[in-house]
């Protein structure tokens, strides 16, 4: 078995570019959601004109899309994710634009809008790119995700504070179609998985170093000896929503 300084050298050096989680196979598991959001945008994908992607990390889900429209668009705020975007969504003709909320694009340009795991949702700026009758269909990050490893790490949390999206999507002038949410078992095998991944997913820990958060490491570590596992758990939301018209 690798030692912790070993392990904990192993998570800190993985480059975190891009949004390709291969590198967690046989070190960490997740659940996924039972609707498949893959397939879903692949289903809306085949049947758009004009398509967006918000926040699309290094497209590695878009790039998944077996027919993509005439036009295909994604967005990126975090410029090193720009590049491996584009390479990705090269073969599907798409154009990859660095842009935060607010989205450099006329008004009702795209029947369809999607977003997998946005930091922020910017409601308006959606509701405004689309087209009447145009369609938005996101997998957001349910409130609580992985408490159980920011409470590792920051000690005692207060409850996470209601999403409401019910109220997001009509104060946007949008219509909600679909809103579900599951919980899904999260477990890490080794320290450096825990690493790597909270330099990843930056909002689990906010300010995560490994230097930093040592001593909460070695922690986990320990556990993970003891038990073999750490157990944490995901939440995912699924919304759909259309502009009216």
């Amino acid at each position: 078995m690798d030692t912790f300084e070993e392990l904990l050298a192993e998570g800190a050096a993985v480059p975190v570019e891009g949004w390709d989680f291969s590198w967690f196979a046989g070190r960490a598991t997740e659940a996924r959601p039972s609707w498949g959001y893959a397939r879903l945008i692949g289903e809306r994908m085949a049947g758009a004109a004009a398509a967006l992607d918000v926040q699309t990390g290094g497209g590695e889900v878009l790039a998944t899309v077996a027919r993509a429209p005439a036009l295909l668009v994604a967005t990126e705020s975090w410029r090193p994710n720009v590049p491996v975007a584009a390479r990705n969504l090269r073969p599907l003709g798409a154009s990859v634009v660095e842009a935060g909320n607010s989205l450099p694009f006329r008004d009702a340009v795209f029947d369809l809008v999607v977003s997998r795991h946005p930091v922020h949702t910017p409601w308006d700026e959606v509701a405004r790119v689309l087209r009447p009758g145009g369609t938005f269909l996101s997998q957001q990050i349910g409130a609580g995700t992985n408490r159980e490893l920011s409470e590792a790490m920051l000690g005692p949390l207060p409850p996470p504070e209601p999403q409401h999206f019910e109220h997001r999507v009509a104060a946007a002038g949008l219509t909600l179609v679909d809103l579900r949410a599951e919980r899904l078992p999260v477990e890490f095998f080794d320290v450096a998985a825990v690493a790597y991944f909270l330099r990843k997913v930056v909002w689990t820990v906010p300010g995560f170093s490994v230097e930093r958060f040592r001593p909460q490491l070695r922690a986990v570590h320990e556990r993970i000896v003891r038990q073999g596992v750490f157990r944490s758990s995901s939440r995912r939301v699924l919304v759909e929503a259309v502009k009216p018209g």
